[in-house]
């Protein structure tokens, strides 16, 4: 009885076949393009806030502290030889994680 009454004469309408795949549009902008975009946001606003003194690590996984900071580039200092980066190459600040715990404290 189901089966018959879910297909109807006449083809149906338009928008019961373009339905799931404006839900599969959908949910693929909130889950896949969304937060994509939102990180690379963040990660632009990061890179032109380095400034120099920071310790921070590239996508790369060097870890070092700027020296320099350029228009578009930062020169690091990572045991003791210098390198020099782009600013797109940083993934994030580590400074934080560097301080004494008295100055951690201070900071709250």
């Amino acid at each position: 009885m189901l089966h018959i009454f879910l297909q109807q004469p006449g083809g149906g309408s338009a928008l019961g076949g373009i339905l799931p795949f404006l839900v599969i549009i959908a949910v693929m902008y909130f889950f896949f393009f969304r937060p994509q975009m939102k990180k690379q946001k963040e990660e632009r606003s990061f890179a032109s806030s380095v400034a120099k003194g920071n310790r921070v690590v590239t996508n790369s996984g060097i870890h070092g502290k700027i020296l320099e900071v350029g228009e578009t580039h930062v020169i690091l200092e990572c045991e003791n030889s210098r390198l020099k980066v782009e600013k797109t190459a940083l993934s994030k600040e580590m400074s934080a994680q560097y301080l004494p715990k008295e100055e951690k404290n201070s900071k709250k």
